[in-house]
């Protein structure tokens, strides 16, 4: 038996439906049947070459929401809940950290473990169905399985995707406090969870740069007090409009979530001095930003931090809060477009061109989507 796969054989090339061989499932393993998967800027980028160390001909698909088809021994999730056949549930990406090197365990930084795995980036295809653009998911042992907290839907789960998780790790790396004015730059699935979740901590000012308008109505729908649009207001405005509503000051914490050069240059004019900057939109290499050191950081005295992926400690809360606020949050919203396995290579061009806010692969949908939002 065969699982159908949408598959990126190389940089540059539309992605391809292949058949691949059913895993033969190991002590400790899960097989899922995939619900959905989701499509975010990162595919974008490994579409592009964009990302190091990535062993093409790869299965797409880092975050996804799966049906438990079948187990060999596991009987509960990372919490010890219990788990069985027909159970919906989703798993932490990265795998196969060591537990045992300088990193993990002085550093406590798994994310920098030189053994570190990811699913739908850096397993290749040709070790199996380790991606979410395919009919079902193999779970190697060990993997953190995580049975969807109640009430959360497969959509709510996969609206927020990556994006979800990322913008939570962004949002506690700034070490924003209660009542701070908070920045976020970029109303794609990372920011709009990073606005969603500096106003449930407590900020007394949330504001959003980005493009376009629909997904600036979501930012505002999820927790923004304030946005700004990146296409019709110019810089000088924008700053002003910044600068009006700190007391001419800058915002305390600014979180970049929109993986473009051009906008660290801006979020550092509209940082207060002493404020912190929190780099999250940066996870592959989009080209290099312009930073004066001395005006920017030192005569600043700014507290620049990157966020580089997340920890299975993000993933647990961003979903546990997201099941207590899920009528506030309702990230199921932000899903634009479902598609198809065939419909891979539109998915891509899509988030792409902005057409659609979150894409999500369907593996049983054989219709062409319609995609708005």
């Amino acid at each position: 038996m065969s699982i159908r796969a949408a598959v990126l054989t190389a940089p540059g090339k539309a992605p391809e439906v292949w058949d691949i061989p059913d895993p033969s499932l190991e002590p400790g393993s899960v097989l899922l049947e995939t619900v959905a998967s989701e499509v975010c800027g990162t595919d974008v980028h490994l579409s592009h070459g964009r990302l190091a160390g990535v062993p093409y001909p790869i299965i797409p698909g880092h975050v996804s929401v799966g049906r438990i088809l079948e187990t060999r021994g596991v009987a509960k999730d990372f919490s010890g809940a219990p788990v069985a056949s027909g159970d919906v549930v989703t798993f932490y990406d990265v795998h196969e950290v060591c537990g045992a090197c300088w990193y993990c365990l002085v550093a406590k930084q798994p994310n920098r473990c030189p053994s570190r795995r990811v699913y739908g980036i850096t397993y290749s295809a040709k070790e199996g169905p380790l991606g979410g653009w395919a009919e079902r998911i193999y779970l190697k042992p060990g993997v953190k399985l995580l049975r969807l907290p109640e009430p959360l839907t497969a959509d709510e789960v996969i609206g927020g995707g990556c994006g979800l998780f990322t913008g939570f790790a962004a949002v506690e790396r700034s070490g924003m406090a209660l009542g701070d004015a908070v920045l976020v730059q970029g109303a794609g699935p990372v920011g709009l969870s990073a606005a969603a979740f500096a106003a449930l901590r407590g900020a007394s000012l949330v504001i959003v740069i980005g493009a376009p308008a629909n997904r600036l109505e979501l930012a505002r729908a999820v927790g923004a007090d304030v946005t700004l649009s990146l296409t019709e207001m110019p810089p000088r405005e924008r700053a002003a409009r910044v600068r009006d509503l700190t007391g001419g000051r800058g915002v305390d914490v600014a979180i970049e979530a929109a993986g473009n050069p051009a906008a660290i240059e801006e979020g550092f004019r509209l940082l207060r001095d002493g404020g912190t900057y929190v780099i999250a939109g940066h996870y592959t290499d989009v080209g290099t930003a312009t930073v004066n050191f001395h005006t920017d950081v030192n005569r600043k005295h700014a507290d620049v931090r990157g966020q580089w992926g997340t920890d299975f400690t993000h993933v647990w809360r961003a979903l546990t809060l997201l099941a207590k606020h899920r009528d506030r949050l309702r990230l199921d919203r932000v899903i634009g477009g479902r598609y198809g396995l065939d419909e891979a290579g539109r998915a891509l061009a899509d988030v792409e061109s902005l057409a659609v806010t979150k894409a999500i692969i369907v593996p049983s949908k054989t219709t062409r989507p319609t995609a708005a939002g």
